[in-house]
């Protein structure tokens, strides 16, 4: 059985108990949690970074937030964010401990779900640890507002599987060939071997909307010509050398610096992504960059 089977089949396997993974059990409980995947074709174009910062950002506006590492063979929010857990994501699918007793509290009041490195197994999860932890986690998410999926990069099995427990997937990419080429190949397996129709881009390390918007054309243009699928463009975020240097200080850019370039771009998509209630956003996110709609549009 190829992995596109094997995962068919675990989704047929998990439907009667839940819907269709995470995404469907939302309908069964009294309010909705939104479970986001931030995703790429290729390394190094600042996806996890993204998702870290958006999950501060949230948790910030109120929310509940947990912001899972599915890079489970080489995690890297613990680097990012500068914290040592002592368990992870391994200790709960050896069934050595629970969600709850590996998660760690992060900045801003947000959960972390810590994967680890160097270690083999887990750059490729069974089908039954796969399964195990489709079950841990529809119980464990049910008193959260929103749920952050950091998937590792590329096509591997992994990839696809957590990118399919999300109802969101986001795609960042950055104007380098080989980042659209390499999420060409994410959206196209997606979409021809998983059923994925929806995908938002976010496009990182721009010079400007000019650019990003070119990126996106490009982009969008191949997958509806090959594929006849439109991705939705979801933003930009600026090229900003203090990335870099919240980066090695391990700790979010918009708590490091909330007013530079690419802060306010992210607190943009962020309100973007809360689209469902604006009023709530509007306010929050002003309050926490303490500027005021001009400056914040600005990007």
């Amino acid at each position: 059985m190829d992995q596109a089977e094997l995962l068919r089949a675990m989704k047929g396997m998990y439907r009667d108990y839940c819907g269709i993974g995470l995404r469907n059990r939302q309908k069964k409980r009294d309010k909705d949690i939104r479970v986001i995947a931030i995703t790429s074709g290729k390394g190094g174009v600042g996806k996890t970074n993204i998702a870290a910062n958006f999950a501060y950002i949230f948790s910030k506006m109120g929310q509940r937030v947990l912001l899972l590492d599915a890079d489970t063979g080489l995690a890297n929010i613990d680097v990012i964010l500068g914290i040592a857990p002592e368990y992870s994501l391994f200790h709960v699918l050896h069934g050595e401990k629970t969600l709850s007793q590996v998660t760690v509290q992060g900045p801003g009041g947000i959960k972390i779900l810590p994967a680890t490195s160097g270690i083999q197994e887990m750059a490729e999860l069974s089908g039954d640890q796969k399964l195990t932890l489709l079950k841990e986690l529809d119980g464990f998410i049910e008193d959260l507002d929103f749920v952050f999926i950091d998937t590792a990069a590329g096509i591997a099995e992994n990839v696809m599987y957590f990118n399919m427990l999300a109802e969101e997937m986001i795609v960042v990419v950055s104007p380098e060939p080989t980042s659209l080429t390499d999420a060409y190949a994410l959206i196209k397996l997606l979409y021809h071997s998983y059923g994925a129709k929806r995908f938002k881009l976010l496009v990182n390390m721009v010079t400007g909307p000019g650019e990003a918007k070119d990126v996106y054309g490009r982009l969008n243009n191949a997958t509806d010509h090959f594929l006849n699928l439109s991705i939705e463009y979801l933003g930009y975020i600026l090229c900003d050398k203090t990335v870099h240097e919240a980066v090695k200080q391990q700790t979010m850019l918009v708590q490091f610096s909330p007013h530079s370039k690419a802060s306010e771009c992210l607190f943009m998509v962020a309100e973007k992504l809360y689209q469902e209630r604006p009023e709530d956003c509007e306010s929050r996110t002003a309050k926490i960059l303490g500027v005021t709609n001009a400056e914040r549009y600005k990007c």
